[in-house]
Order: C-alpha cells, then structure tokens, then sequence
C-alpha cells in the first residue's frame, strides 16, 4: 500500500538481491526476491532518473559479475554485490528527471537494477527510445546489446563476403540467432549448433540456417564439422570457447576470421581450459579478434537503419523465452547457464 510523506508517495519496491558470491553453476538461490521501499521522487539537485522498470535482460555476461572481485583477473563490468539489487540492461519509463536530455514519459534502455522501480544516478550509456512500432522488448535484445554484438561481431570484425562459410555456436541464443540470418542475408553458408533438438529445429525452420547441429549428441566434433563443413570454415562466430574452439580452429580455411563474442563454457569453471590449436592462427593466416560491443556504440544509428526495415518487412525473425513477474527473474537468469532458455531471455516486470 503506497502511503504519502510530506507529499511524496512511498511505494513497495520489490527487488532481486545477491544472496552471495557464486561458484560453479549459479541457481535461482544464489538470488532472492525482497520487497523495500521507495519515494518517488528524485532528490533535490540530482541530474539523474527515476524510472519504472519494465523489461530486464538476461545475458551471459552477468555470470562474471556473480564472482567474487579476484586481483589480476579483471572483468569489464562491474561486479554485483552480495546483499544488493543485481543489475543489468533493461527498458525503462522515466517517471521523473533531473536531466536535460530525457522527460517524464520518455521510453528508455540502459543499464539499470533489477527492482520495480530505480533512481539512476548516471545517464551515461542510456538511449531514448524512438521507435515504438516494434516490440519494447526488443530493446533487450535484437535491437539492444544482443543486436549491436551480432552486428559487430559479424559485420566488423569479421568483413563477411558472398559464399563465405558460417559457423555459428549457440546459434539459438540472443546473438547467435542474429549472426546467423545476417549471414544469410550476406548471401553466406550457415550452419549452427545448440544443445537441443527444439533449438536445432528453431535454427532451420525459424532462422533459415543451411544446416544445424546437437553438439550434445556428436560424439566426436571435429567429425561433425568436417561434415557440414568439407572445404572448411570462413567465418566462425565465437560464443562457447574451450573444446569447441580448440576443434574449429583444425576446420578453419585459409584466410579464416574468427569473432571472439563469449565463451560460455568456461564461465562456471573455476579453472578455464586450455586451448591447443593456436598455432593453426599463424599456419591459415587466421585472424581472431575479441571485442566488447561498448566500444562499438557510435554505430547504434548505422546499426538501427540496416536493422530496423529488415523486422518491418519480415526479413528477420527475432524468438524470445519470456518470463512473467520479477519474481521468475532469479530462475530464467539462472537457466540461462544450462541452457534452458530457448531464444532471448526477457523478464517482463511490467508492461507500462
């Protein structure tokens, strides 16, 4: 029950707060679900944002930040902390401001908590939304940080031709899925894997991929993509590392490029793998780049004009696993990391 003080209505908060560090393989109970306050208004002289959160987003990236901060093993975000609201990027509605560049009402993605409501102390990094013709959460993925790193890791590090040969790893993820169409639409072979017979049927009949593949059910990989793959591999869109990095590398053609984005295999690792194969970089006069899509902002416009008229039209396809409340949000946060999501991972806290 919002109740009033001297004027400004105080109401429940609910968030999602880190119990704990995590080690291993996170679970829903690594997180819990608390309701607090908030005053609805943002203090006197703050040029920052109060803002309804709507849509939050899932990303791999987020299992970094449930480590714990360790000396020469440096991380790009900052990490959470244990008895506070997780954070990440989402859609907002402003509801009020003390900035010049956003109003009340104005439409929003950024990094943001995971909680009902939030004041953002920094406007850094957060993009109005102009176009509402599409799904808001879309801003989550195709048309946010997923979009915009399927788009550079494609486009920019890897300079795809005609005819190149793709092959993307977990190609049925909030990236992947993109790499993989914009391949197609570059006139490009395609060929993906994913862990279920569910997302190798989405990669074909969804996303239009040449072929796809279980990895959990190829005894033996290098086999696998010498079979999709006989003349070898182009392009290779990096999203597992380890073992199935180690394996492409034997497959790559000459002049290969390969787009560093994740490696989720190794995130719950408490000792990455190795790899073995470099040398094959220096023999194929391969190319393998890492990035991070914040260096890559500037392009957001470029970006939105190629993107934009492709979903209007129907030339791409965008799949979402949603789930309802913020309280769902500790489980589909934590399924991403088995695999459980099928297609981009969105909490819905409200829907306007």
């Amino acid at each position: 029950m919002a109740s009033s003080a001297g004027g400004d209505e105080v109401v429940p908060n609910k968030q999602v707060i880190l119990k704990s560090y995590v080690i291993g393989i996170p679970s829903d109970s690594d997180m819990e679900v608390k309701t607090s306050t908030i005053r609805l208004k943002l203090p006197p002289g703050s040029n920052g944002l109060l803002v309804k959160n709507l849509y939050l987003s899932c990303d791999p990236y987020m299992r970094g930040c449930m480590r714990r901060p360790e000396a020469g093993r440096p991380y790009f975000v900052e990490n959470f902390k244990p008895g506070e609201p997780i954070s990440g990027l989402g859609v907002s509605k402003v509801l009020g401001s003390g900035h010049p560049n956003f109003k009340k009402g104005d439409l929003i993605w950024g990094f943001t908590y995971w909680e009902e409501y939030s004041v953002i102390e920094s406007v850094e990094g957060f993009s109005k939304i102009e176009h509402t013709d599409v799904p808001l959460s879309y801003y989550t993925g195709i048309l946010g940080m997923p979009g915009m790193t399927a788009y550079v890791g494609f486009f920019e590090i890897c300079s795809p031709k005609e005819r190149d040969r793709v092959y993307v790893s977990a190609a049925a993820g909030a990236v992947g899925q993109l790499v993989g169409q914009f391949a197609k639409l570059s006139g490009c072979y395609v060929v993906g894997s994913a862990g279920s017979k569910e997302k190798v049927d989405l990669l074909k009949n969804k996303f239009g991929f040449d072929e796809a593949f279980n990895y959990k059910e190829e005894e033996d990989w290098d086999a696998a993509l010498k079979r999709y793959f006989p003349e070898g591999i182009d392009i290779y869109f990096e999203n597992v590392g380890g073992k199935m990095l180690d394996t492409v590398l034997l497959n790559m053609r000459l002049h290969g490029r390969i787009s560093l984005c994740g490696m989720i295999s190794q995130y719950n690792l408490e000792q990455p793998e190795g790899v073995h194969n470099l040398f094959v970089l220096v023999i194929k006069r391969i190319r393998m780049e890492g990035f991070i899509v914040y260096d890559h902002y500037h392009l957001y416009s470029k970006f939105l004009d190629m993107v934009l008229p492709l979903i209007r039209e129907g030339k791409i396809t965008y799949v979402e696993d949603v789930a309802e409340g913020l309280e769902k949000g500790p489980e589909a946060l934590a399924g991403l990391f088995t695999g459980r999501n099928v297609g981009k991972q969105v909490v819905v806290v409200a829907r306007e």
